[in-house]
């Protein structure tokens, strides 16, 4: 009589912590994983709007309101919250990313780039003259005003992929003091593009910085976040760095551990 009752308390405790999370995965071979989330409007030209898609974590903030990890995209894909496994460039593992931060008390917003398409930290222009600095700076400022929920703008984290991990980089460049930390997947230094790269004296205030990269990435080659990492590294800033040596340009499945991890040092 004992065993029923053990399984059946285990099951409801299951159930429950199921329920609590913003996040359900379902199937059995191919699993689809799913985060609930809203959508604002942001402005990125007089009367040009990008899409900002978001979420905080169950329960009631705490004191100051939830830490948050900003998304950046990669190109052509914007930051999903439902992904199925087998997604281009291992996107089931973007929406694994979100799913942990979440699960352990990080509200998420995902910021489309302009178009959908890419974000312009490495286009040879003035940045501060492109449509992304004046989103950005519009981006922040509705965080600290509250429009995305109960957020502590005090507390910000970037992550992104590809072009979305280059302007995880420019965070540091562009936006100095914004971020806590930083973790950087495919990518590089902001200005860097594929194997075009030359990371310059960083900032001294420049963000603890991870890397998560796939050592047989021909997009956006690895030896190219070697020269960031180094270059934090001699110049005593915090870094550290994942390599899947059997991963090319993609999310791997160390991503969201290795990730949260780094940003909960930070907190």
């Amino acid at each position: 009589m004992l065993m029923p009752l053990l399984i059946g308390a285990l099951l409801f405790a299951g159930a429950g912590e199921v329920d609590a999370s913003r996040c359900k995965t379902t199937g059995l071979l191919i699993k689809t994983t799913s985060c609930s989330y809203s959508t604002k409007k942001i402005e990125a030209r007089p009367g040009i709007f990008r899409d900002v898609r978001y979420q905080v974590p169950e329960g009631t903030a705490p004191a100051g309101g939830w830490p948050v990890v900003v998304m950046y995209q990669g190109s052509f894909f914007t930051v999903q919250f439902s992904r199925t496994q087998g997604a281009p460039f291992g996107g089931y593992y973007e929406v694994k990313v979100i799913e942990k931060m979440l699960d352990n008390g990080f509200a998420v917003i995902a910021p489309d780039a302009g178009l959908d398409l890419f974000w312009e930290t490495n286009i040879p222009t003035i940045y501060e003259l492109t449509a992304d600095y004046i989103f950005l700076n519009n981006l922040f400022a509705a965080i600290r005003n509250g429009s995305f929920g109960p957020i502590n703008a005090n507390k910000k984290f970037a992550t992104g992929i590809s072009s979305g991990g280059y302007n995880t980089s420019r965070m540091a460049v562009s936006f100095p003091g914004e971020f806590k930390a930083l973790a950087i997947q495919s990518g590089s230094y902001a200005t860097c593009s594929g194997p075009i790269c030359i990371v310059p004296t960083l900032p001294s205030n420049h963000p603890p910085t991870f890397f998560v990269h796939g050592f047989i990435d021909a997009v956006v080659p690895w030896w190219t976040m070697d020269l960031y990492y180094d270059k934090l590294r001699s110049q005593g800033i915090p870094a550290d760095r994942y390599t899947d040596y059997l991963a090319g340009h993609e999310w791997v499945s160390a991503s969201a551990g290795k990730i949260y991890s780094w940003f909960n040092q930070y907190r």
